[in-house]
């Protein structure tokens, strides 16, 4: 290949946890791979036959960074070039020629940064040896297979769910599968009209469905209420509709394969500590929902089940729940946009939750901060810097995962109700909660090919963005060569007087073009792909570090056309799923039947482009670069080597009557998150050490050689500041219809005229949700200003929104504000 200027080096150092290891390096065309022979045991006998060569893989999408040190004519170190991969490990090479270095250093860039399409990634042309040969992993998950395990089938008992195909073609919802399972009464014209409401028309649409209690989980993407407060019949039917599924369920109706006897399980039937004296219950009718012309629940009902034909669960008051995993103030400000959350007024029988979990920003920046105190893995044995972990807040992230999962899985398992999950379109967060509730919820997709079937519907099929949070092809931001200044196009200006840079951003806030698929509007599709704006592209670097002409803005579509990767979309969305699965299954050892190295070869597999399975960012897309007839599936890895990933603890046995054997396990309510050390290679005590909350930690540069097995005594230096012990709540906020709880609590504005009602006024907002108010309506006439939040009268908000002037400033804003 032209990218190849060099295919084997010589005389390389290889260093890792400051080990040294001399041999060969070659270059291919998607791995580099370096060959030695291991070193003896200082002292042993020379071997009775020539030692095994060994060899260190590393694929090219692998690397999120790669800096090269070139060799100072005055100085006397050798060139080196340090690579991080995503799986967390660390190498550094020296080489004896700086000419050498470069050499390497721009092959690798080469075929790391310039392929730029998927299509010519390593999952495209590999074949795997036998017997990985003769399985087909894209055959495990069947979406119709599923969803009769489940109880919804044509030909099973009616339980008020239908599976549509308003989506087979994938023209109603891109980025949803092609078989959508809503209520039975909910008709496809319906559906049409209430997608209008949804952004991406990702509409609510039933993932989970619990086999005793006939209760739900769905899953949908924010409505758009914006900051007229827009509401949609339609979209407030259907969500009345899944409120209304089991109205009349008899509890002898739940018989399972994993609990015959059909009873609920004994978490079920305890009495609950939490105060239920605000829920809200199913098919309560007011006058003031009379005569506001809502949709309720009992509108849907049509049974003719008496009262006392319910079941009856002792501690069990339903309380249906939408849960916004926003903070709340993320939340009200994308009303400013004409999306936001729900109003409760117009949907009864429930009440809504704010979780607070930051969005991809935040958990990037997050886990940049873990790297910076782990980074310096390859050269030396140094345990990571505290101080750089505790400030990460990592841990804190997924403790508020973990803590939504529980409130979703209560809401449904013990109150028998309903849930409703969303963020902001519905595909990183919402993935994240509804798999695990699923996964404390049923024991099935605690086994190895419940949890396959588990990543294949909530992930794959309902969709996430994996090749945008990913970055597969690499990007030009994260090759450097040290004391050389590579003249290139900033994502934001520095330097300069703090005024002008305010004013700036401020200014860039309207102006400048955001190119996010996390939250822009339902694009037009062409050509069978998603449309794409690619003007703030890094313009190519040639050898002599002179920028190329920035090329002008070009429409980009198919998977096979040429993609770019937008640093600032990356995040660990996927690994925080896998990281929440990891500590449930230290909680609870006995209830999984895969182990954790089953984990992190997932998080491998995800990065190494190896397989197709996570190439692309939803269902339409992979059926379209026909994934399954080009690529392999990475379940094919796990099945074929099944007995390395099996937990050897297992107990399949599931009994409600018997601690530890329940259906239902919980993440243990105060306990927080652990690291998971193995993931970041580090030993469990250099992560996971109790430290007391201030202790001193010296520079480390005594510590002995071996960082593994020898604890390190701290100096007397820098004291290392614990994470505070204190635990917030898990919902930041509540909504009712009569009342909102929650500093910055996503009250809408009073409706202006001709749009909506005035429910609302009258409601008492202290402190900071008052706050909220004024700003939303000083906010609102600033928009109408600048053309925003604009509405036509009788349009759906989707349709008007395409048409509205102000949809570019809409764009630009969307990200910022999550």
């Amino acid at each position: 290949m032209e990218r190849i200027r060099v295919s084997k080096v010589e005389d390389v150092a290889l260093w890792r946890r400051g080990v040294r290891f001399d041999g060969t390096l070659h270059l291919m065309p998607h791995h580099m791979v370096f060959s030695y022979i291991p070193p003896l045991p200082a002292g042993s006998p020379p071997p009775a036959k020539p030692p095994r060569q060994k060899e260190v893989w590393i694929t090219y999408p692998m690397i999120s960074y790669c800096v090269l040190r070139p060799s100072p004519p005055a100085s006397h170190q050798l060139p080196s070039i340090r690579i991080r991969g995503r799986d967390f490990t660390f190498f550094a090479f020296n080489f004896d020629d700086e000419k050498k270095a470069r050499d390497v250093y721009d092959t690798i860039r080469g075929l790391s940064c310039k392929v730029g399409r998927l299509d010519k990634l390593l999952a495209f042309s590999y074949q795997p040896k036998p017997p990985e040969d003769k399985l087909d992993g894209w055959q495990i998950y069947d979406a119709r297979r599923e969803w009769k395990r489940l109880g919804i089938s044509p030909k099973d008992t009616e339980k008020g769910w239908r599976i549509s195909e308003i989506n087979k073609d994938y023209k109603y919802s891109p980025t949803y599968p092609s078989l959508l399972v809503v209520p039975t009464k909910i008709s496809d014209n319906v559906l049409n009209y209430a997608g209008n409401y949804r952004s991406r028309a990702r509409i609510p649409a039933l993932v989970y469905r619990h086999p005793i209690n006939n209760c739900s989980i769905t899953r949908s993407s924010q409505p758009s209420p914006g900051i007229r407060g827009n509401r949609s019949p339609q979209d407030e039917k259907l969500v009345a509709a899944i409120w209304a599924t089991n109205s009349g369920w008899k509890a002898s109706q739940a018989s399972t394969p994993s609990n015959p006897a059909g009873g609920s399980p004994e978490s079920s039937v305890i009495n609950l500590t939490e105060s239920s004296a605000n829920s809200s219950f199913v098919g309560v009718v007011d006058a003031e929902a009379v005569n506001s012309g809502r949709t309720i629940v009992d509108d849907l009902t049509d049974s003719s089940e008496a009262e006392t034909d319910a079941p009856k669960v002792y501690g069990a008051q339903q309380r249906n729940m939408i849960v916004d995993a926003r903070p709340t103030v993320n939340a009200y400000a994308m009303q400013a946009v004409g999306l936001g959350s729900e109003k409760m007024e117009y949907y009864p029988g429930a009440q809504k939750a704010f979780l607070g979990i930051d969005n991809i920003h935040v958990m990037r920046k997050s886990l940049d901060t873990v790297i910076e105190a782990i980074k310096d893995s390859d050269i030396t044995n140094l345990p990571p810097n505290r101080n750089l972990l505790i400030k990460s807040g990592w841990t804190k992230h997924m403790t508020n995962i973990l803590d939504g999962a529980r409130l979703i899985a209560e809401t449904v398992g013990i109150m028998h109700s309903h849930v409703l999950i969303h963020c902001s379109d519905g595909w990183d967060r919402t993935s994240q909660l509804s798999a695990l509730s699923q996964i404390c919820l049923d024991p099935y997709y605690r086994t190895l090919e419940g949890f396959i079937v588990l990543v294949e519907k909530d992930w794959l099929s309902f969709g996430h963005m994996f090749r945008h949070r990913s970055g597969y092809l690499s990007s030009d931001k994260w090759f450097q060569i040290e004391n050389e200044r590579i003249d290139r196009r900033s994502d934001s200006p520095g330097g300069g007087n703090p005024f002008e840079n305010a004013l700036r951003g401020a200014k860039g806030l309207f102006n400048r073009q955001n190119e996010s698929s996390e939250s822009l509007t339902q694009l037009p599709e062409a050509n069978g792909g998603e449309m794409q704006l690619v003007s703030d592209a890094i313009p190519p670097v040639d050898g002599t570090g002179a920028s190329a002409v920035i090329p002008t803005p070009t429409t980009i579509g198919a998977a096979e056309e040429h993609r770019i990767t937008k640093v600032n979309e990356l995040s660990p969305v996927f690994h925080q799923f896998l990281d929440a699965t990891y500590q449930l299954m230290h909680q609870h050892p006995t209830r999984f039947e895969f182990n954790e190295r089953f984990l992190r070869r997932l998080l491998y597999h995800l990065y190494s482009c190896q397989y197709g399975t996570f190439l692309f960012d939803n269902e339409k897309e992979r059926t379209e670069a026909r994934a399954a007839e080009r690529t392999r599936s990475v379940w094919n890895y796990f099945l074929c080597r099944k007995e390395e990933f099996l937990n050897p603890k297992y107990d399949a046995v599931v009994d409600d009557n018997v601690r530890g054997q329940e259906r239902i396990i919980f993440p243990e309510k105060g306990r927080p998150a652990r690291w998971w050390a193995e993931v970041f290679g580090r030993q469990d005590d250099e992560m996971n050490a109790k430290v007391p909350l201030f202790t001193p930690q010296g520079s480390g540069l005594g510590s002995p050689s071996n960082g593994r097995s020898t604890p390190v005594r701290s100096g007397a230096n820098t004291p290392v500041l614990q994470e505070p012990l204190g635990k917030e709540p898990v919902v930041t906020g509540t909504e009712f219809a009569e009342v909102a709880t929650g500093a910055g609590s996503t009250i809408h504005p009073k409706p202006m005229a001709g749009v909506g009602s005035d429910a609302g006024a009258g409601v008492s907002l202290p402190g900071a949700a008052a706050f909220s108010q004024n700003l939303g309506q000083n906010l609102a006439a600033g928009m109408a200003s600048l053309g925003l939040g604009t509405m036509e009268r009788g349009k759906s908000p989707r349709r008007s929104m395409e048409r509205s002037p102000g949809r570019r400033p809409r764009e630009e804003m969307e990200v910022e504000m999550q």
